[in-house]
């Protein structure tokens, strides 16, 4: 369970010069990932953070926008909007934490914690995810799961209902994306699909590589057709 969802709103039209992502010093990138709404997730570890503890970088042909460090467990210990500057972190206290070894060994996790941003804002995560059946993509063996998470205000005022499927590997211990639908408060709906395509390991073609492959000209249409004045 992770907020990728939301980078689809971030994706612009205009793409930009193909690079290269290297990770900060003391850490090694694993793995490169090609997703649907074209985005491409570069995801590594740290010599300085606790064991189990993974990053992992997101960008669109605008370049980085956002990024986040789950734990063992793949709680969302902090993320960071890079368009916007804010970063969330958990709060260490909680009814019930996210549990990867939850979900595993019982085919289904309840959550209800907290996170907080350097802006004061404090947000209230209630949800689930369950095991669905198992499948491989590009090689990749990986559980299939579907999950529903409510995200509420300090004051108890729902903010959005996300619902939709995604992919976990046991061999990696972290969630990939899926297809999604957002409720927020207003009503609106969105749909996303952050489906994971092509998985590159070191050595292997577009390892590293920040420039994403797939649903970028209908993303490209997508805000032509759909753009008001």
């Amino acid at each position: 369970m992770r907020r990728v969802g939301q980078l689809a709103c971030l994706v612009l039209a205009l793409p930009a010069a193909a690079a290269e992502f290297r990770p900060p010093a003391g850490c090694t990138l694993t793995m490169t990932v090609q997703q649907r709404s074209c985005t491409v997730a570069q995801h590594f570890t740290c010599a300085t953070d606790a064991p189990g503890d993974q990053w992992v970088a997101y960008f669109t042909r605008e370049g980085l926008v956002y990024q986040s460090r789950i734990d063992a467990e793949t709680r969302w210990m902090e993320s960071t909007d890079t368009v916007s500057g804010i970063t969330d972190r958990l709060e260490p206290d909680a009814a019930d934490h996210a549990s990867l070894r939850t979900l595993m060994a019982s085919g289904r996790d309840d959550f209800d914690f907290w996170t907080v941003s350097d802006s004061g804002e404090r947000l209230r995560h209630v949800g689930h995810d369950e095991l669905t059946g198992h499948t491989t993509i590009d090689g990749v063996a990986l559980d299939t799961t579907r999950f529903e998470l409510e995200t509420f205000s300090a004051e108890g005022d729902l903010l959005i209902r996300r619902t939709g499927t995604q992919f976990v590997s046991r061999e990696t211990g972290r969630f990939y994306g899926g297809l999604e639908t957002a409720t927020d408060w207003s009503g609106e709906v969105s749909e996303t699909n952050d489906t994971p395509v092509t998985f590159a390991r070191p050595g292997e073609a577009g390892f590293g590589s920040t420039d994403p492959q797939f649903d970028c000209d209908m993303q490209m249409v997508g805000r032509i057709t759909g753009g008001g004045a």
